[in-house]
C-alpha cells in the first residue's frame, strides 16, 4: 500500500505564517525533555519531504501517542492543528495541538526522501505555495512550554503574531491564548470568559487570617484557573462576574495542584499588585464552559477522586437534609440527585450548601457538571465541588441529544444504578455487619472512615452533657462562653451575641445478640431518636434548672 504523500514546503509556509493548513510529516527523531515539575515533555524533529525542523513540540495531552508507542520515529503523521510561539531570542516553537498517526512506523522503511534543515535566513523553496513575507516576530511567550489543551475545541482564528490585538488603554502586550502561558512570560495579556467564580473563603492559623477567591476562564484555545488572595479578592470579586469576558494581565503563573481542580492547564494564576482586569465588549467569539464529558457507564473505570465531567438526566432526586460538617462544626445543606444517561446507568450525585437548596428536580432536568468528585462509597458515586460548576439544562449539544433520548424512550427505562455499595456481610445492596463483626474488624480504627449498617437496640442513653449552648450564626455551631453579663461569646467568630441556640451531642450505647457499642449522635439524628427537637429540650432543662 503506497506511503501518504509528506507536504512538501508546509515547514516554510508554517513558519512564514500559513495557520490554516494541515500538512502531512513524517517524525525523524523524538527526544523527551526534563521537565522540573508536571508531566514530561517531547520534542519532535520532523520532515516535509523537502526540509526538516527540530522546533515541534508536543502539547502534554498528546503525550499518550508516545507512550502508547503510536508516534514512533519514522511514522507518518497530519498535524491537524498547531500554535507558533515566537520565544525571546528570535527562534519560534511550533506547538502541536492535535495531530494523527496516519502511517505506523513498522510500515514505513526509514527516512522519506534527502530532506534538508530548513534555514530560517535563507527560506527554501515553495513547491506547495508562495507563502507571504514572514511578519515581524511579536513575544508573547518566551518558553516552549504549552498546557494541556480540550482536544474538543478548535481554534477559530491565528493567535499570537503580528495580527494579535492590543489591549485596551494602548498597552503594548499583546492578546495571547491561553495555551501559550507559562512561568518564564513577563507580559502577557489573554481574552477569557469566566465560567466559574468562587466564594470569598477564609482562614485563621499561626501565620495570621486571610481570605481568597477563585475563578475558571476559557478562551478558544483552553482554560486555566487564577485564585486571587487579600487585598486582591477585595479588589476583584465585586468586578467579576460568571460568563462575562475580561482581559486579564500580568497574573504570577505557576505548575497547577491537580488534586484541587479538574481545569485542564499545568498551570494556574495567582493575582498579584500589578494584576489588571479589564472588561471586554466584544465577546461573541469567546467560547463558553469547556467540558470532556465521561459516560456514566466508564465511571467504574477510574480511579477514586478523580475530578471529571459529568451529563445525565435528573432521573430523581431527594429531599434536602442538614449535616454537621466535623471538622468546623458547621451546618450544611446535602441533597442526594440521581443522573442517568444514554447507557442506561444511573449514578448518585450529592449537591451541597446553595446548589442543595435551589435544586428544583421536577421536570427532570439536563445536568452538566464540570469537576465533579468520584467517590467509591456506596459503589460509585460523585460529589459536587465549591470548584465545580453546575448548569442545569446548558444550552449543548450534548444535553440536547439527551434530552431528546429521554422524552423519547429513557423515561420508561428504571436504570441500572452504579452507586449502590458492594459486599457486605449479607450480600445485596447494603454493607451489613454485626456489632461483633465490627468489633473484631476493628472498624473505625483505621486512616480512612468505614462504612457499615447495623440493625441494635438501644439499651441506654447517656444524658449528661448532651445539650450545649451554640453559636447563633447560621453557619457556625461552634460552643459559646457566657460572659455572665447577658452575652454569650462565640470565639470561633470572635463575637458576642445577646442570644445562642441548643444543639444536641448524644451518646448512646447499642447492642445486638453479640455485642454492644457506643456511639455518638448528633443534631438530626439524636432529634429522631429522641421524637423532640433540641429548642424544646433546651427549654424544658431551663424550666427544671
Amino acid at each position: 500500500m503506497a506511503l501518504p504523500k509528506l507536504s512538501e514546503g508546509a515547514i516554510a509556509a508554517i513558519l512564514q505564517g500559513d495557520s490554516s493548513s494541515k500538512p502531512t510529516l513524517q517524525v525523524i527523531n523524538i527526544r523527551p525533555i526534563n521537565t522540573a515539575n508536571g508531566p514530561p515533555r517531547y520534542r519532535l524533529l520532523m520532515s516535509d519531504g523537502l526540509n526538516t525542523l527540530s522546533s515541534f513540540m508536543l502539547a502534554t495531552q498528546l503525550n499518550s501517542l508516545v507512550d502508547d508507542n503510536l508516534l514512533a520515529t519514522n511514522c507518518i503523521c497530519q498535524v491537524s492543528r498547531y500554535i507558533v510561539n515566537n520565544l525571546k531570542d528570535g527562534r519560534r516553537i511550533i506547538i502541536i495541538m492535535e495531530m494523527d498517526v496516519l502511517k505506523p512506523a513498522d510500515s514505513v522503511h526509514g527516512k522519506i526522501g534527502n530532506p534538508q534543515p530548513y534555514n530560517d535566513g535563507q527560506g527554501a523553496p515553495q513547491p506547495a505555495a508562495a507563502a507571504p513575507a514572514p511578519p515581524p516576530p511579536s513575544k508573547p511567550a518566551q518558553n516552549s512550554a504549552a498546557p494541556p489543551l480540550s482536544m474538543n475545541k478548535g481554534l477559530s482564528k491565528p493567535f499570537g503574531g503580528g495580527g494579535a490585538p492590543n489591549t485596551p488603554g494602548g498597552s503594548q502586550s499583546k492578546v495571547v491564548p491561553i495555551a501559550s502561558l507559562n512561568p518564564y512570560q513577563s507580559k502577557w495579556t489573554i481574552r477569557a470568559r469566566v465560567t466559574n467564580k468562587g466564594q470569598i473563603r477564609t482562614w485563621s492559623n499561626s501565620r495570621g487570617d486571610g481570605k481568597l477567591f477563585s475563578i475558571e476562564m476559557v478562551d478558544e484555545s483552553g482554560e486555566i484557573r487564577a485564585t486571587a488572595f487579600n487585598d486582591q479578592a477585595d479588589k476583584f470579586f465585586s468586578l467579576i462576574e460568571v460568563n462575562k469576558v475580561y482581559y486579564f494581565s500580568k497574573g504570577t503563573l505557576k505548575i497547577a495542584n491537580k488534586q484541587y481542580t479538574a481545569v485542564k492547564n499545568d498551570y494556574e494564576m495567582t493575582f498579584n499588585s500589578e494584576t489588571t482586569v479589564i472588561p471586554c465588549d466584544d465577546s461573541s467569539d469567546v467560547p463558553m464552559v469547556q467540558f470532556e464529558f465521561v459516560p456514566i457507564s466508564e465511571l467504574e473505570n477510574k480511579n477514586k477522586d478523580t475530578l471529571l465531567d459529568i451529563i445525565g438526566v435528573c432521573k430523581s432526586f431527594e429531599d434536602v437534609t442538614k449535616v454537621t460538617i466535623k471538622s468546623n462544626n458547621r451546618e450544611v445543606s446535602k441533597r442526594t440527585i440521581h443522573l442517568m444517561d444514554t447507557s442506561g446507568k444511573v449514578v448518585s450525585t450529592t449537591l451541597w450548601g446553595e446548589d442543595a437548596d435551589k435544586f428544583d428536580g421536577s421536570r427532570q432536568p439536563v445536568v452538566a457538571i464540570k469537576g465533579a468528585r468520584l467517590s467509591d462509597f456506596g459503589g460509585r458515586s460523585l460529589s459536587v465541588l465549591s470548584s465545580s460548576t453546575l448548569m442545569i439544562n446548558p444550552d449543548l449539544p450534548e444535553a440536547f441529544k439527551l434530552r431528546g433520548w429521554f422524552d423519547s424512550e429513557g423515561q420508561v427505562i428504571e436504570g441500572s444504578s452504579i452507586s449502590e455499595s458492594r459486599g457486605g456481610a449479607g450480600g445485596g445492596n447494603t454493607n451489613w455487619k454485626s456489632l461483633l463483626e465490627v468489633k473484631n474488624e476493628n472498624l473505625g480504627h483505621g486512616e480512612k472512615a468505614d462504612y457499615y449498617t447495623s440493625v441494635a437496640t438501644i439499651v441506654y442513653l447517656r444524658k449528661e452533657n448532651c445539650l450545649y449552648q451554640a453559636c447563633p450564626s447560621q453557619d457556625c455551631n461552634k460552643k459559646v462562653i457566657d460572659q455572665q453579663n447577658g452575652l454569650f461569646r462565640c470565639e470561633k467568630c470572635d463575637k458576642e451575641f445577646p442570644n445562642f441556640k441548643y444543639r444536641l451531642i448524644l451518646s448512646a450505647n447499642i447492642a445486638d445478640f453479640g455485642e454492644n457499642q457506643w456511639i455518638t449522635c448528633f443534631q438530626e439524628s439524636a432529634e429522631s431518636i429522641l421524637g423532640q427537637n433540641a429548642a424544646y429540650l433546651g427549654e424544658l432543662k431551663e424550666k427544671v434548672w
